[in-house]
């Protein structure tokens, strides 16, 4: 049978069986909502949190940037900055001061104006040390930020973030940082409502209600309607957004789809316009049957292992080093992702604004065996029994499976899976509660910078325990002083070299994005970030 037949079949027998439309002949969610210009959108996971100085993963993002806005955004089909809240901006001729000008007409949700000081207090709140901000680094670049979160400072007057007036903000830096602007359109630096956190209880510590359905106060081009756990996230066009004539949508509904394949049926029953991904078996399928739908595109991002270099048999790089020796990425790339990924021998994607790491390692399961004998574990034994944790998905069991067996056959060690909820996964992870765990890490900014400062020691996202002073100095200090882009590039592949030859993470393959849409979706452009503007986005209704 056709893919378009079971297709046929299916939208009516899912929709009934899974309670999701109406049967008997009415029209699909996916069709009230090209009618009413409501998005229906696959987001993967339950979201963490919608706290912009407390999340990090890409389900939080979609939603995200849909309640709050920065001071610039991207155009989705150049990544080119546009502006945001600031309307325009200058820099200084040595590109270490930006003055940022802000719309009158920006509010908040509840028609407060939009102020400097809002993003002052905001860039304050997610540099405080007892936030505990994964993502504080991203505002080191600013004059004494680091120093700030660090706590060595606790005057934040003494940081680079002056209030001119109330629509004037001004930014100085450390040292010139070409990527700074792209830095701004990334949600830990949006700004939050100072009132409605402190309604909720001291906005310096984690646990606040605040962002909750009834709570939310966003600047951005939806307001947040309702939070059902597990459900539904929904968000409705914001009256007050600055820029609302331009915003198509009139609601986005977010589902928290981690089952891939539950995922791709929903679609295939009219019940969502984009899916987060699709199963590996099913690309071939569409690319054959239904093109239209499918979409296979370049993605500025990667695959990788961490190890949690405190347990002590991870704790030797040469036990590290054999484990990534022995996995065979051309055999999973093309028997078990099946999405045109690429294998990787080095951590940031090639030719990242012109920046490529040699490869640091290659498949060979004889040097890994030596390197493990070598550690005193030959042909595995003695070998400590070792977690691999990942989080629920199919996707991600099938790739840990499949590298469990590769290390039992090449290595003769034990391997066991542990697959948890996104929110516990990353508890587990963030607390240093497992062994060996799966990760991915998409670029927030066109830059090797954003792959490589997330290893610096201490590093919110590092989390793997590893630290080397070279690579701290390499990333933090000799980068951002390179007088030309060529001896910076020099500066991160050393640093490259550095982590890959302590190997405190395994890269497995570069990422690539296979998804499906509906053609009614117009206004989401390809890009290297999959990055969606939402308020471009619109649905286009079929005659």
């Amino acid at each position: 049978m056709s893919f378009r037949k079971i297709h046929a079949l299916l939208v009516l027998g899912l929709s009934c069986a899974l309670a999701l439309s109406a049967c008997g002949g009415g029209e699909t969610r996916v069709e009230a909502g090209d009618r009413e210009q409501i998005l229906h959108w696959g987001n993967g996971a339950e979201p963490q949190e919608l706290d912009p100085h407390i999340v990090t993963g890409v389900p939080e993002h979609h939603i995200i940037i849909a309640l709050l806005e920065g001071l610039v955004l991207k155009d989705p089909a150049t990544l080119e900055i546009i502006p945001g809240v600031a309307e325009r901006w200058e820099i200084s001729a040595d590109g270490l001061i930006y003055t940022f000008h802000l719309r009158a007409d920006a509010r908040w949700s509840n028609g407060d104006p939009v102020t400097a000081g809002d993003f002052a207090w905001s860039w304050r709140r997610a540099l405080t040390p007892s936030l505990g901000n994964l993502y504080a680094y991203m505002y080191f670049p600013i004059r004494n930020a680091e120093a700030f979160a660090t706590g060595k400072i606790d005057d934040f007057d003494q940081v680079g973030v002056e209030v001119l007036d109330e629509h004037t903000l001004r930014v100085t830096l450390n040292h010139p940082t070409p990527y700074f602007l792209q830095l701004l359109d990334h949600y830990s630096m949006f700004p939050v409502h100072r009132a409605t956190l402190e309604k909720h209880g001291d906005p310096f510590q984690r646990g606040s209600d605040w962002t909750r359905a009834g709570n939310f106060v966003g600047n951005g081009p939806f307001v947040l309607a309702e939070w059902q756990l597990n459900k539904v996230v929904a968000v409705d066009k914001n009256p007050g957004y600055w820029d609302a004539e331009r915003v198509r949508l009139n609601g986005i509904r977010y589902y928290p789809v981690e089952n891939v394949s539950t995922e791709e049926r929903m679609f295939r029953a009219g019940q969502l316009h984009v899916t987060g991904s699709i199963p590996p078996d099913k690309i071939a399928v569409y690319r054959k049957e239904s093109p239209e739908l499918l979409r296979t595109e370049p993605y500025l991002g990667n695959y990788f292992y961490r190890f949690n270099l405190d347990v002590p048999q991870l704790a030797d790089p040469r036990v590290r080093r054999a484990l990534a020796m022995s996995i065979d990425r051309e055999q999973i790339v093309e028997h078990v992702t099946q999405g045109g990924q690429i294998p990787a021998y080095a951590f940031t994607p090639p030719d990242t604004l012109g920046y490529t790491a040699p490869p640091a390692f290659a498949h060979d399961p004889e040097a890994a065996r030596a390197l493990l004998a070598e550690a005193g574990y030959p042909g595995g034994q003695g070998f400590p029994p070792t977690e691999l944790l990942y989080n629920t998905s199919e996707g991600h069991r099938k790739l840990a499976v499949a590298i469990q067996q590769m290390w039992k056959r090449e290595l003769g060690i034990e391997i066991t899976l542990n697959n948890q909820d996104w929110k516990v996964y990353l508890d587990s992870v963030n607390n240093g509660n497992y062994q060996i765990a799966r990760a991915g890490w998409i670029g927030d900014y066109v830059d090797p910078n954003s792959f490589l400062d997330m290893w610096v020691t201490d590093g919110g996202n590092n989390r793997t325990g590893w630290s080397d002073p070279r690579y701290d100095q390499l990333v933090l200090e000799c980068a951002p002083r390179a007088p030309d882009r060529e001896r910076r590039y020099r500066c991160f592949q050393e640093a490259e070299a550095l982590l890959m030859e302590a190997m405190p993470i395994i890269p497995v393959y570069f990422a690539t994005r296979n998804y499906l849409t509906r053609p009614s979706v117009r206004g989401m452009p390809p890009n290297l970030l999959g990055y969606p503007l939402f308020k471009q986005i619109h649905l286009q209704a079929a005659d």
